[in-house]
């Protein structure tokens, strides 16, 4: 399948001030009608994907988006289409408007991993799950992290020991990750990167962590971020060490989130 056939689609996790997000069902006469999923929809020609996002909302549910945070990107085939979806995230104070469903549409707020609808467009699956991950947390490598704020969804993740149970969230490097999926296939395994090699091996992990602890590493970070948007949400590692150096908005740049080193 060539690039020339996958259609670019852009998707919105719109907030609210509660921090709950959107989901939005399908029309009548579209495909998988009724699923659950993102607003969002077609790259036209010509359209910058901020620019359709925008349109997209517009039509759908009458609110306008004044900026938006690219997210995840996932490729998926349908069998009416081959996607390249672009996930954005919208916080509650880049859109304004009243919420209306011009498409005849359901919509409901949802809470991060305390899903009430169903059922969900197969590709929105992943990106529900990354949802569930803190956008803050802390910790460190040698012991394991832990949600920073009580406001997050709680989550701790261990270290990978060959005897820690498969249903607990655990870390390990990047290069581990292919022979740990096939000796623990239903575990949710995060994978530590370096470099970019191990950057597109931890495209199948279930997170990414990227410590900084130098120029270096946050000159590559951004590098990748923007030459090989993730699939899998990215949580940037702030070492002590790192922290007197001037870091950037993480989050504007395609991060899920920051660990703080402890």
């Amino acid at each position: 399948m060539s690039n020339n056939s996958m259609v670019e689609v852009v998707a919105g996790v719109l907030y609210n001030q509660q921090g709950e997000f959107l989901l939005s069902s399908r029309p009548i006469g579209k495909p998988y009608a009724g699923y659950w999923e993102f607003a969002g929809g077609k790259v036209e020609t010509g359209e910058s994907r901020l620019v359709a996002l925008q349109r997209e909302f517009a039509e759908e549910l009458d609110i306008e988006i004044t900026a938006a945070t690219p997210w995840l990107t996932k490729i998926h085939h349908y069998e009416h289409a081959h996607v390249h979806l672009h996930f954005y995230r919208i916080t509650a104070n880049q859109w304004h408007g009243q919420l209306t469903a011009r498409e005849q549409q359901s919509w409901c707020w949802q809470q991060p991993g305390n899903l009430t609808v169903a059922p969900i467009l197969p590709a929105n699956a992943p990106i529900l799950a990354a949802l569930a991950i803190p956008t803050s947390m802390s910790g460190n490598l040698n012991t394991g992290f832990h949600s920073a704020t009580p406001q997050q969804p709680a989550l701790q993740i261990l270290p990978y020991q060959p005897s820690i149970a498969t249903t607990t969230v655990v870390y390990a490097p990047a290069s581990q990750l292919q022979q740990l999926t096939k000796q623990h296939p239903t575990a949710n395994i995060w994978a530590i990167c370096h470099n970019r090699e191990q950057w597109l091996q931890a495209q199948t992990a279930a997170a990414i962590i990227w410590p900084l602890s130098s120029t270096e590493d946050i000159q590559l970070l951004l590098t990748l971020l923007q030459q090989h948007p993730s699939g899998v949400p990215v949580m940037a590692l702030l070492e002590k060490s790192s922290q007197p150096t001037a870091q950037p908005d993480w989050i504007t740049l395609g991060v899920h989130g920051i660990i703080q080193e402890q």
